[in-house]
């Protein structure tokens, strides 16, 4: 008899493996490595403001001179950022974050040598500055985009915070140790915080979720995009392409104002300003970590409202009520801490970088894929706007005698941000105004 051949139906064809899900998602995990990245990094910034009463003492260096070295730091901060933003591209997160934070520590520890201005510019303004700029807030913008398509505006905020964070934990400890034991061991410190961070980024940040076979929180999987190359190039022709748009231009003019009112005006010139009517460094420092105890606050909020309400009208409100809260400061200042002064540094905190999650999210809006560059260039105006208030505070002190002008002029600066901020236009309501 013949053999009959059974025919059996085709297999089915193999589905591509779903990625896993993990109950918490490693977003979350990576945005934690980041927030104490920039907590670590934060020990830097805490630094200038305390700085500039002991060198003026020891060195006769002018308040000009030494605000002229910050103002070369907070320049290069934001100048590096958008670079800095396409290496990440380009080398990854991991090795950009890790490389700075060692330039940071090296720029740091070779302050304790110095004995001449420039070399206050070479080591706090250039390498600190580079190093710092090379791990901004581009780097959590960074971040946000890549792991993130739910809760960006949340995650921003608490990134952000971050650096409020780091103020808090280094500002006490700072202010002591300049009182007690003079300028270099804060210094020290500050390097030893930066190169303790190294260990961290280097084994638990991952650059991309598809590196662990993840969807992004929120999203969808995707493999992990081909190395950029031209990471100069890349940022510049993303520079030329956003300067030919009415938003960049309001974005960056408002973050100018952000950057002279806070890390300018406020981080560098507040413990001197209130030195000057007679209030104890100490004090004033703890005052200034307050500040970042309702930053804390603040920018978590803000970053949940931009998640809910239009971003340009959060920057109005922003900005008029910081700039409102200036105008009043140089009645508050007195020897003593008094309720007033309080209610100022509690209002002031909550406002300080709130701004930081809604220009994101408009940078997002607008520019799309190219908005973590974009950012960093609109970050570059803040800082510029930083360091030339930096400069010019040192230099009214030195020739009025006191920082009321400069207050005045702040506030008077961030009632004009407002105004700009309500002019941004909405993506597409006019053409060339999106890119893609």
């Amino acid at each position: 008899m013949a053999q009959t051949t059974e025919h059996r139906p085709p297999a089915p064809a193999r589905t591509p493996r779903t990625p896993r899900t993990p109950r918490v998602h490693r977003a979350w995990s990576v945005a934690a490595v980041t927030f104490v990245t920039i907590i670590g990094a934060a020990a830097f910034a805490s630094l200038p403001g305390l700085l500039i009463e002991p060198l003026h003492t020891e060195f006769d260096w002018s308040r000009g001179t030494i605000g002229f070295a910050v103002s070369v730091n907070l320049a290069l901060y934001g100048l590096t950022a958008p670079f800095a933003a396409a290496l990440m591209d380009r080398f990854g997160i991991r090795r950009v974050v890790a490389v700075a934070l060692t330039v940071i520590a090296l720029g740091s520890v070779l302050t304790v040598w110095m004995t001449a201005a420039w070399q206050l510019v070479l080591f706090w303004g250039i390498l600190v500055g580079l190093g710092s700029g090379s791990m901004a807030l581009a780097f959590a913008a960074t971040v946000t985009n890549r792991w993130f398509t739910a809760r960006r505006g949340l995650v921003t905020g608490i990134l952000t915070a971050a650096g409020a964070s780091g103020q808090l934990v280094f500002l006490p400890l700072l202010s002591w140790l300049v009182e007690h034991h003079g300028w270099r061991p804060a210094a020290v410190t500050v390097s030893l915080a930066a190169i303790a961070v190294v260990p961290f980024v280097w084994l638990l940040l991952r650059d991309h979720p598809a590196d662990v076979g993840l969807a992004p929180y929120g999203g969808e999987y995707a493999e992990k995009p081909a190395p950029v190359t031209g990471a100069a190039r890349r940022a510049v022709t993303v520079l030329l392409k956003a300067a030919r748009t009415g938003p960049f231009w309001l974005l960056a003019g408002t973050f100018a104002i952000c950057g002279a009112s806070t890390n300018g005006l406020v981080k560098t010139h507040f413990v001197p300003a209130a030195h000057d009517h007679g209030m104890p460094v100490t004090a004033a420092a703890g005052l200034l970590a307050v500040i970042g105890v309702f930053d804390v606050v603040g920018t978590i909020a803000s970053g949940w409202f931009t998640d809910r309400f239009e971003a340009r009208r959060l920057l109005a409100v922003y900005y008029a009520l910081r700039g409102v809260s200036l105008l009043f400061l140089p009645l508050l200042l007195a020897p003593a801490v008094h309720p007033p002064m309080i209610f100022f540094i509690v209002f002031y905190g909550l406002d300080w970088v709130a701004t930081v999650p809604p220009t994101i999210a408009l940078c997002r809006e607008h520019y799309g894929e190219d908005s973590a560059i974009v950012f960093g260039w609109v970050l570059a105006s803040h800082q510029v706007g930083a360091a030339v208030v930096a400069f010019a505070g040192g230099v009214a002190r030195d020739v009025f005698g006191s920082y009321d002008t400069v207050w005045y002029a702040s506030g008077a600066l961030c009632a004009a941000a407002a105004l700009m901020a309500l002019v941004i236009r909405r993506p597409g309501r006019t053409d060339g105004l999106t890119l893609r």
